[in-house]
């Protein structure tokens, strides 16, 4: 495996504004409670996510004020480039790299648009080389940290010795909406938060951690379950389909079927490392792949400790499996919209 992409270093990072899972229920409450009837009745999504608090890019204040288009965008811009600073210099660091060793950038971002993309706005100030290759990916949602790391370890083994630093990074709260009486949007604002994750892979050389495969499965007929819809308000939530019904019913077979295209089966997987959408999700996963309730441990405790930030989550929850071990071969995997499994093997020597 000496020419797979091996993972020299991973860092974590979230916004300096922290929110108690109380505290957005009462802001929910503010902004909703009069207007929405079934407000008190759906509240009780606040306590079953198993969110302990999350962080935000804003101040809690600001997210209780009707917010447009152009504020939101310069919200996510502002937020994102520090945020987007903070884990590239953190993951570039423990590499024992510098921006200028750095050949390949590959963003992740589904919960604001920026042309020029985040990566060029912020390669003054990293201190990136003039002929970095920039690699922005959209839409991807909560699959795009596991997809955006097949695609940046697709690009470190097409050129061995090269260097590919992967930011993936979501700003879910900036998509509140005031306007939206559903239990979407309910949903939505019980669950998501901010957060950041960056890797730096390289191929041709040692890493204990390597990507020994990726993989993606896509079901047909499931564009309603989870999205964006655009209007001039700006991102809304699209969740028209229960997603814990949908992972125990079709999870396991679409995993299934893309570890056969790579040659291996669930018997082969030692850990699996996924995102947690939320606590019905993880009760989910574990049923779907016969896993011991509690197997997830990470992931509980990822969601607990700062929400659903969608692509950056799984993420969160490798770093603390490899803080703590990663055994001979883990799966990581995460759904998103598609609706789509994204999926890579880890191969680990101790």
């Amino acid at each position: 495996m000496k020419h797979t992409a091996a993972l020299l270093s991973m860092a974590t990072g979230v916004p300096p504004n922290v929110f108690h899972q109380s505290q957005i229920l009462d802001a929910a409450r503010f902004i909703l409670g009069s207007r929405y009837p079934q407000f008190e009745t759906l509240s009780a999504l606040f306590a079953n996510t198993g969110i302990q608090h999350r962080y935000g890019v804003k101040p809690i204040e600001w997210y209780c004020e009707p917010r447009g288009w152009p504020e939101r965008t310069q919200a996510f811009l502002d937020g994102a480039e520090a945020l987007f600073v903070d884990v590239a210099q953190k993951a570039m660091e423990r590499a024992d790299l510098g921006a200028t060793d750095i050949d390949t950038v590959v963003t992740v971002c589904s919960t604001g648009i920026a042309t020029p993309t985040l990566e060029a706005r912020v390669a003054g100030r990293l201190g990136f080389r003039t002929d970095v290759s920039r690699v922005p990916v959209f839409g991807l949602g909560c699959a795009g940290g596991v997809a955006g790391l097949s695609i940046a370890s697709r690009l470190a083994q097409a050129r061995p010795g090269t260097n590919v630093l992967l930011v993936v990074l979501e700003l879910c709260t900036l998509a509140v909406r005031h306007d939206e009486l559903t239990k979407a949007n309910i949903v939505a604002a019980s669950l998501f938060g901010d957060g950041a994750a960056a890797v730096v892979l390289r191929a041709g050389d040692g890493g204990a951690t390597r990507i020994e495969a990726t993989g993606e499965y896509l079901w047909p007929n499931t564009l309603d379950i989870m999205g964006w819809r655009v209007d001039p308000e700006g991102f809304g939530v699209i969740f028209q389909r229960t997603i814990p019904d949908f992972v125990l019913a079709h999870m396991k077979p679409g995993v299934t079927a893309v570890l056969s295209g790579l040659g291996l089966s669930i018997g082969d997987i030692d850990r699996f490392i996924c995102h947690p959408g939320g606590a019905k999700v993880i009760v989910a996963i574990e049923r779907a792949f016969s896993l011991d309730q509690g197997t997830l441990d990470h992931e509980r405790s990822v969601i607990a400790d700062y929400g659903n930030m969608s692509a950056a989550t799984v993420l969160f929850v490798l770093e603390r499996a490899r803080a703590q071990g990663l055994p001979s071969r883990s799966l990581v995997t995460s759904l998103g919209p598609g609706f789509t499994a994204s999926c890579v093997t880890l191969r680990h020597a101790a």
